[in-house]
């Protein structure tokens, strides 16, 4: 229920013109938006907004308005969380109050830049974080449509039923980001409804947040504050699951100049992906042993094509994000990465490019794949040494208990 996330998620389809997705499956109307936009920005080319697609022929000019409409509401709707939040320490991501359309430039870092894009129909000078009446209005009955989606809360259930931050399994610990570390090597902290949390903690109450704010999702009194948490770990400096010290979509739209562009990322990545050394921190914070243990993450795209290898930190830890997207297939050089782990041990697969379904019809091109064998058990494991054997051997042991309790006539069995 939170409306920067409805915002940032339409605004990303969009762009990737996967509308299709929102209004197609989920049954999302976008007609309230479309409407506003070819209203407010009829006169505007909106040439910052373009969408990124191959199909061109597709683009229109009422989608590249819906794009910047959406983008103006995401702006504001993230400023307002961050001016009642300010133990999120984003300040720096005020841009909106930063702007002088008379001079047609926003100061960021104290540098004044000259804006790409110098159209604002709706910004007020004098309160730059308020949404307009019809804005409002907009982003209120998105909110609802997502809300009511029987499909979408279908999905998200699911995902909140089977999903955690985290998941340690088989001596594996697999996440998605990163376990956020200062530049010195120790565990980031930062503070969750008043109170200051670290490493494995940090991960454990982020998820109690997010539980609770998705069981609260109805409640609007209660909503704005808890959601406002999900809205930090897709974007906030100290998130497990974002891993940069911010994310710039303002300056990408706005700005010319790329060397603002660059989001920082956090130190984990460097110190991690290096050294073992922080790897075996990680797995003992997560009392798992680190002689036994890996890292399984995702997140990072892996740059193959540039040499970049998908094993880090001397074996310990396995980037495998999934590599799909075609978008990052340019900037990989393959399709991302599998692993499996078997009886056998340790085997990654890494996937070639794929074309497109029709190709893979009429060619009779399949996905291609590579598989590297990490490591190799000295003797096959068996079921018993996993996690699921451990309590397949726990229930068996209870079960064999039980009888033993009935045929002492220590319990009554059933007439």
């Amino acid at each position: 229920g939170n409306q920067a996330l409805v915002a940032n998620v339409i605004r990303i389809s969009l762009r990737y013109q996967n509308l299709d997705t929102l209004e197609d499956a989920y049954g999302i109307n976008m007609l309230p938006l479309a409407t506003f936009a070819m209203k407010q920005y009829q006169n505007d080319p909106c040439d910052q907004f373009k969408l990124k697609s191959d199909d061109l022929a597709k683009e229109n000019k009422m989608l590249v308005q819906m794009h910047k409409a959406i983008s103006i509401i995401q702006f504001k709707l993230e400023s307002q969380i961050i001016k009642r939040s300010p133990h999120f320490n984003m300040d720096d991501r005020l841009l909106l109050d930063k702007i002088d359309l008379k001079k047609g430039i926003v100061l960021i870092d104290g540098v004044e830049y000259p804006l790409l894009d110098a159209h604002f129909p709706t910004l007020d000078p004098k309160n730059p974080f308020a949404l307009s009446a019809e804005e409002k209005d907009v982003i209120e009955k998105l909110t609802k449509n997502f809300k009511n989606s029987k499909r979408l809360q279908r999905h998200v259930d699911f995902l909140f039923s089977n999903g955690s931050m985290y998941l340690a399994y088989n001596s594996n610990l697999l996440y998605h980001g990163c376990i956020p570390l200062t530049e010195k090597g120790s565990f980031e902290s930062f503070e969750i409804e008043g109170k200051p949390y670290k490493g494995k903690a940090l991960c454990d109450h982020f998820e109690r947040v997010a539980r609770k704010a998705y069981a609260r999702r109805f409640d609007h009194k209660a909503v704005e504050n808890t959601s406002d948490y999900m809205w930090y770990l897709w974007c906030g400096a100290v998130s497990p699951l974002f891993g940069k010290m911010k994310m710039t979509t303002f300056e990408r739209y706005f700005v010319g100049d790329k060397s603002i562009h660059k989001e920082k990322r956090n130190p984990y990545y460097d110190l991690v992906y290096d050294n073992e050394k922080y790897c075996d921190k990680i797995l003992k914070e997560f009392d798992l042993n680190p002689k036994h243990s890996h890292i399984v993450n995702g997140h990072v795209p892996v740059k193959a094509k540039k040499g970049e290898s998908p094993i880090k930190a001397n074996g310990k830890l396995f980037v495998i994000d999934g590599g799909m997207s075609i978008p990052y297939q340019s900037v990989t050089g393959v399709s991302g990465y599998t692993l499996i782990y078997n009886s056998y041990g340790l085997v990654l697969v890494e996937h070639k490019h794929f074309d497109s379904k029709n190709m893979a019809i009429v060619e009779e091109k399949d996905i291609i794949s590579d598989r590297i064998f990490i490591e190799t058990n000295a003797a096959r494991k068996r079921v018993r040494d996993t996690d699921i054997g451990k309590k397949l051997q726990v229930q068996i042991h209870d079960l064999s208990m039980l009888l033993t309790a009935y045929r002492k006539g220590l319990i009554k069995g059933r007439s």
